[in-house]
């Protein structure tokens, strides 16, 4: 019997995998493809982790850019992953199974978990990393990308080491994000904020490709497609531990979780192997009570009246609250972007957000200082 299974190969998957071996829990990771490449493009902000290996970095721009209505310099280092840097550091010390989980099955000593081609195999703890799976009817964030040479990419910024965090300019149904890969390319990508349902991919790439043809470019080479969903709710506490965006994890406004998932791994991986003598259902337990605190739930119930806030506005609304969110102090930006369990951070950036707009904003934030007030 392993003392932790979990379901899903990608980063959180093995950040928590590596967590537990560490701990000298014996671990085993099922994932359906264990030899495929993670194709996805990650970007974080350099504050919400520990400092990651340099492998792990494939490029740290040298300036971050956003553009509501206009031009805003971040005072806020973002990074973009090397996924096989990031693979190889969290790989090692945990058992790789192929395959697919069919169900789990849930015993006073363990779990049973069954997969796609018969075998069985038997856990103390059983943990979802396999990703988020929307019911309903839920906001998306919808994107596509092409990848650039950095050269194609000066008829849209001026430099290539440069980051474009998010600009509206030139668009009121989305923006555009540019992120140089460090190999000589770069990402550009249309981006939906966010939608109920998300935006189809075949529309943002019908205007990333005007956008192109308006510069004098053609895409070409890789493309990215996205589809993240953001408003999950807080998971129910039960004998499977969802983890990542498995757990709700997904920031709701933003879509990022990656960096989130790391950051957990450890505090998740410690709960877990100091509960584990009184049994897994204890366990699993403690496991929850690391991820969703208090003031974690609290945080994440700001975060998606946040995000119906920001949906409920008129199209041309959009880009003047952008232009008052990056006018904040850094350390509210910050709070609201990756201040997991920071209340009165996060509180206080959409008060001071309330209190700056002009009522054609403000109408559409009212709930805010209800919210504010309450807490």
């Amino acid at each position: 019997m392993a003392d932790v299974v979990i379901a899903g190969g990608g980063p959180a998957g093995r950040a928590l995998a590596r967590a537990c071996a560490r701990r000298g829990l014996a671990t085993v990771l099922i994932d359906p493809a264990p030899g495929r490449r993670w194709r996805a493009t990650y970007g974080l902000w350099a504050d919400e982790l520990p400092a990651l290996p340099e492998s792990a970095i494939a490029c740290a721009p040298s300036t971050a850019l956003a553009f509501g209505t206009r031009q805003h310099v971040l005072d806020r280092q973002y990074l973009v992953i090397d996924n096989a840097g990031l693979r190889a550091w969290l790989d090692g010390g945990y058992d790789v199974v192929a395959g697919t989980v069919a169900g789990v099955d849930h015993g006073r000593r363990g779990s049973s978990v069954r997969l796609e081609d018969g075998r069985v195999l038997a856990a103390g703890l059983y943990v979802d990393a396999s990703g988020a799976r929307p019911r309903g009817n839920r906001y998306e964030q919808t994107a596509f990308g092409a990848v650039l040479p950095a050269e194609d990419a000066l008829r849209l910024v001026d430099s290539p080491d440069t980051a474009v965090f998010m600009d509206w300019r030139g668009s009121e149904q989305g923006f555009l994000y540019v992120l140089p890969l460090g190999d000589g390319t770069v990402l550009v990508e249309e981006t939906s904020l966010a939608r109920k349902p998300g935006l189809p991919l075949e529309l943002l790439a019908a205007r990333l490709r005007a956008r192109l043809t308006a510069a004098g470019l053609t895409a070409h080479g890789r493309e990215e497609r996205v589809r993240i969903v953001l408003d999950l709710p807080v998971p129910r506490r039960g004998r499977t531990v969802p983890f990542g965006a498995a757990a709700g994890l997904v920031h709701p406004a933003t879509g990022y979780s990656v960096a989130t998932s790391v950051r957990l791994a450890d505090p998740v991986a410690d709960a877990v192997a100091q509960a584990w003598d009184r049994g897994p259902a204890e366990a699993a337990s403690a496991a929850h009570r690391a991820l969703w605190p208090a003031s974690a739930r609290t945080v994440h119930e700001l975060r998606r009246h946040g995000l119906r806030a920001l949906c409920g506005m008129p199209s041309e609304a959009v880009p003047v609250f952008f232009d008052l969110f990056f006018t904040l102090p850094t350390g509210l930006q910050r709070a609201f972007t990756t201040g997991r369990e920071d209340v009165p951070g996060t509180a206080e950036a959409m008060s001071a957000l309330f209190r700056m707009a002009p009522w054609q904003v403000r109408k559409h934030l009212i709930g805010w200082r209800a919210l504010r007030r309450s807490r």
